[in-house]
């Protein structure tokens, strides 16, 4: 396959997400929430997520934003699911790294769908709104109350 096709297989796995969204709603359900701002873009993320027996057992999202941050939601969604909370803040940290592209033998099979914005590392503006809805995850499942912090993100090398 040549680079440019497989280029426009990536795109349209990221459109496909951003206009199709998975998991996007509203849990009837929910441990661990949190609401979350992109100001570079306006991105706005509302994440629900349902924790039992140690496993994301369901999670949900919704908010409004570029195609970027809705389709990184939407692959984050269903790579999560059926992870345990420790897995998953697992998966945030390999996201991280590989949208700020420093380590590029990085194994990112991990994440599914969402290895696919590996290309974000090029477009440094875009990278808050990939991350948006992995550090939203992040602060939903560390926080200790499982109401995450709101807030936004100001620097992508946060953690």
């Amino acid at each position: 396959m040549a680079l440019s096709s497989l280029d426009n297989l990536y795109r349209q796995v990221i459109l496909d997400h951003s206009t199709h969204p998975h998991h996007h709603g509203h849990l009837q359900q929910v441990t661990n929430e949190i609401e979350m701002r992109n100001p570079t873009c306006g991105d706005v993320i509302q994440l629900e997520v349902a924790v039992a027996d140690d496993k994301i057992n369901d999670i949900a999202f919704s908010g409004d934003g570029c195609t970027i941050s809705q389709a990184s939601a939407s692959m984050m969604t269903d790579a999560v699911i059926g992870k345990t909370p420790t897995q998953a803040e697992e998966m945030v940290q390999v996201f991280s790294k590989m949208i700020i592209g420093d380590q590029p033998n990085l194994d990112t099979k991990i994440l599914e769908d969402a290895s696919v914005l590996n290309g974000v590392a090029k477009f440094p503006a875009r990278i808050k709104c990939a991350a948006l809805a992995w550090k939203a995850l992040n602060n939903a499942l560390t926080s200790n109350d499982g109401k995450g912090k709101a807030g936004q993100i100001v620097d992508h090398h946060d953690n």
